[in-house]
């Protein structure tokens, strides 16, 4: 991956943009030398919303095996709950 700077990222953005757009590049943007946020391509966002997707998933069907039916609130109740 890539560092580029902050303060360096907001004059040469468009410039970034193409590079994970067009050359499939990741891109870390760093303050004070820490990473606070990745410029990656849609494709990679889709990869990793899949993912957590799937990882969610895991758990709710790991919960669903170990707990008791009967204590579980149906959809349709927590809605209306919800909507009062």
């Amino acid at each position: 991956m890539i560092e580029v700077r902050v303060s360096d990222a907001r004059r040469d953005f468009s410039e970034h943009i193409n590079r994970v757009a067009y050359g499939n590049e990741r891109i870390v943007f760093t303050r004070h030398g820490k990473g606070v946020v990745a410029l990656v391509s849609v494709a990679d966002a889709e990869i990793l919303q899949r993912l957590e997707d799937a990882a969610d998933l895991a758990i709710v069907r790991e919960r669903l095996e170990d707990g008791d039916a009967s204590e579980y609130i149906p959809h349709d109740k927590v809605v209306a709950d919800l909507i009062k």
